[in-house]
């Protein structure tokens, strides 16, 4: 059958069917000898071949068709070099290919993130060139590309589950991002919307998140204790370079292979990811969001401040002054004597659930003898502008 004929009768194979061939085809020639790619930055040289012919058939079903390229499709219908059994084996040749390539099951989320990361890369690149730049004719080429690499990205995924972040509440588990996307990934190779903009809201954007190809800010984590024990973590494995608090948008910088990255602290998917690896999860004893926006506040004020220790975010010097962060419901005298502050520092209960009341009385006593600076939030901003003009 010539190009003309099979351009003419592909009119009447179904959606589904061409999603299915193409995603089967994982972007190559399906005859095992050949194997080319078939999408090219020109478009694509992909061609849809009945096993039988369709003029014998009137067969279109997914059985019957099969991708090739262009020189193997003229071998197969003209020159006869490949028998109807022979190209059929190839899809089945091709399916163990594919469960042998893409059911690995791997040792840590890393090796995982390592494999998916680029299929993910790439998708997000062939929309954000066609679909975005509003590029149909090549977006409607370059989806052969997205159903090809959303098959190999399922398979991965469907094998490594053990790997990704699980909790029973679903707005807490990166497990359900998956599945939300695996889900995606079915219904993009099941249907062809004419409203594409409707099928791509369904796209996850916290897998990209999962798997450090995007940031995505979110609602910061509570734990000052989980990132800490992150800190120790990478600091244990080399890693850690530097923490930026105080700022819209917290971060780790790390490095690894001798490239710096920022680990955005309200990058929840990712960070989560992170806690679970390394086994970070903390109880929470100081708000994050509080803590950070404490520090903002000192910035505001233009005064720098200094971590003590980095393994301790809850303590910092301000122009000469330590300052001590907690969070406590009533900060009472035995939390204070748990403490043991040193003379002349500040403790700053960042709670502030009613003002004055977060602190006893019998804190307040018990701090003039021990010289500190007990503050509630209301008495913070006044405290911190009084250091301020004393530079």
């Amino acid at each position: 059958m010539i190009l003309k004929e099979m351009n003419e009768v592909s009119r009447n194979i179904s959606t589904k069917v061409e999603r299915r061939i193409c995603a089967e085809s994982m972007g190559r020639c399906m005859n095992p000898e050949c194997k080319v790619e078939l999408f090219k930055d020109s478009g694509d040289i992909m061609e849809k071949a009945h096993i039988i012919p369709y003029c014998d058939t009137k067969d279109n079903s997914y059985e019957n068709l099969i991708i090739l390229c262009p020189n193997c499709h003229t071998n197969f219908d003209k020159n006869s070099a490949f028998s109807a059994g022979e190209v059929e084996k190839w899809k089945q040749i091709r399916k163990a290919e594919f469960e042998r390539f893409f059911s690995k099951e791997y040792d840590t989320f890393e090796d995982l993130k390592n494999e998916v990361a680029p299929l993910l890369s790439h998708n997000q690149e062939i929309f954000e060139n066609y679909y975005s730049e509003n590029q149909r004719d090549l977006w409607s080429i370059f989806e052969g590309v997205i159903l090809s690499n959303n098959k190999m990205i399922r398979s991965i995924l469907k094998h490594n589950t053990k790997l990704i972040q699980n909790h029973s509440q679903e707005s807490y588990s990166n497990l359900a991002i998956v599945q939300k996307f695996m889900l995606h990934i079915d219904e993009f190779e099941a249907t062809r919307l004419s409203k594409e903009k409707i099928r791509h809201v369904l796209f996850p954007s916290e897998i990209n998140s999962l798997f450090g190809i995007e940031p995505l800010v979110k609602d910061f984590m509570p734990s000052v204790e989980s990132i800490e024990s992150l800190i120790a973590v990478l600091q244990n494995k080399g890693e850690f370079e530097l923490i930026v608090l105080g700022v819209d948008n917290p971060y780790i910088q790390v490095i690894k292979d001798s490239t710096s990255e920022k680990i955005y602290l309200n990058d929840t998917p990712r960070l989560r990811q992170m806690y679970y690896d390394y086994n970070c999860f903390r109880k929470v004893n100081v708000r994050f969001e509080s803590l950070n926006y404490a520090l903002k506040y000192i910035k505001s004020r233009g005064l720098n401040f200094n971590f003590l220790n980095i393994n301790n975010l809850k303590e910092v010097k301000v122009n000469g002054i330590k300052i001590v962060f907690v969070y406590e419901y009533c900060l009472s005298k035995i939390k204070l004597l748990q403490l043991s502050p040193e003379e002349k520092c500040a403790v700053l209960n960042l709670h502030n659930w009613n003002g004055e009341s977060c602190i006893s009385s019998d804190a307040y006593e018990i701090a003039k003898e021990m010289k500190v600076t007990l503050l509630t939030m209301d008495k913070f901003y006044g405290y911190i502008n009084s250091i301020n003009q004393k530079r």
